[in-house]
């Protein structure tokens, strides 16, 4: 996907400006409230007409103030999952799931209905009244009556916000599985980093309604370690579970990490913050902590007052939090040996 965007747009006292071109079929926009990550989410699907500039889809102008091109919503074909849900109360799941796919021209329909349906585990919801279903299965249902639009580029304004940690992790990996399956390309809003981390390759950052940069989830995650009261958190995806003394191993690379919170499931996503990273320069003799280990150290970076160490961990990057006197009396330079310890506990299962 290719996204030209130069805006300028007004709303009262508030004025928003974006000036970007997105390649890429993963993107995030953050930053604070009242920002202007949703006014170019309205911008973008035609909800709002700007002031002056232009939006330009692979090519396609649609909007563009000097040739007087202002396309309206449903020509656009950009689909929009929003905070809630906004499904249709009278209608059953799957007459809401079908609502935009019947009324696209056949030559357009991209998505196999059925093959969506599985992806997203809707079959057991088919028949049931929406008004029945939890958060996370009507933001499930909203998802795939989007997709089914088959829209150009879909727009995620917010739509885990409204869920409980629980439910938003068991959402994210439909989200992945979805958007590599069928290749539609997204935009989503999130004030979550694990968020963006976890869907996004690209990053808009937006302040005061101004295009401040764009980088990358990774980079913002590194940058807020030193304004974060729980430090960097290093996302970890664990394989092959094995139970042993009430405690779980886990496959990482070529690592093994012990987990004391563990599930049933054989493989999951896992948080580890930086602040829970103690390193040592040679194997301590003892400690309680079941997971020791050998690294390398790539660099170190600075966030405000607080230095992150980037260690290679059996091919594997883990970021360690210290203060600047660890750095010297632990030499802490690229390419040194160092022993990682973490506690059983350190670790949460996200999904």
């Amino acid at each position: 996907m290719k996204l030209e965007v130069s805006l300028k747009k007004r709303l009262g006292t508030f004025n928003f400006t974006a000036d970007f071109i997105l390649e890429g079929d993963r993107t995030g926009v953050f930053g604070p409230s009242g920002s202007g990550k949703s006014t170019l989410m309205n911008l973008l699907a035609g909800l709002l007409r700007p002031e002056e500039g232009a939006i330009r889809l692979n090519g396609e102008a649609l909007y563009d103030s000097v040739d007087g091109i202002n396309l309206p919503p449903e020509q656009r074909r950009i689909g929009v999952v929003f905070q809630h849900a906004h499904l249709f109360p009278h209608l059953s799941v799957k007459r809401n799931l079908f609502y935009g796919y019947r009324r696209i021209l056949e030559s357009e329909r991209k998505v196999d209905p059925d093959a969506l349906i599985e992806v997203l585990g809707l079959e057991p919801l088919l028949a049931r009244h929406v008004t029945g279903l939890s958060g996370g299965e009507r933001q499930r249902v909203a998802l795939g009556r989007t997709l089914l639009a088959c829209p150009r580029l879909i727009l995620l304004d917010e739509p885990l916000s409204g869920l409980d940690a629980g439910l938003k992790y068991q959402i994210i990996p439909y989200l992945n599985k979805v958007f590599a399956e069928f290749a539609i390309p997204l935009v989503i809003i999130s004030h979550s980093l694990n968020e963006m981390r976890l869907l996004s390759d690209q990053v808009l950052e937006f302040s005061e309604g101004t295009l401040i940069g764009q980088t990358t989830a990774e980079e913002l995650a590194r940058r807020s370690m030193g304004t974060s009261q729980i430090g960097y958190i290093n996302l970890l995806e664990l394989h092959h579970r094995l139970q042993h003394d009430g405690l779980y191993h886990y496959q990482w690379g070529d690592q093994k990490i012990i987990v004391a919170a563990g599930s049933p499931a054989p493989a999951g996503m896992f948080e580890l913050s930086s602040k829970d990273i103690t390193l040592f320069k040679r194997h301590p003799e003892a400690t309680s902590a079941r997971n020791m280990l050998r690294c390398r150290v790539i660099k170190s970076f600075g966030a405000g007052n607080r230095i992150g160490i980037e260690l290679d961990s059996g091919g594997k990057t883990l970021i360690s939090q210290v203060v600047s006197e660890a750095v010297h009396e632990l030499d802490l330079k690229p390419g040194s040996e160092i022993i990682a310890v973490i506690k059983a506990s350190a670790f949460r299962r996200l999904y």
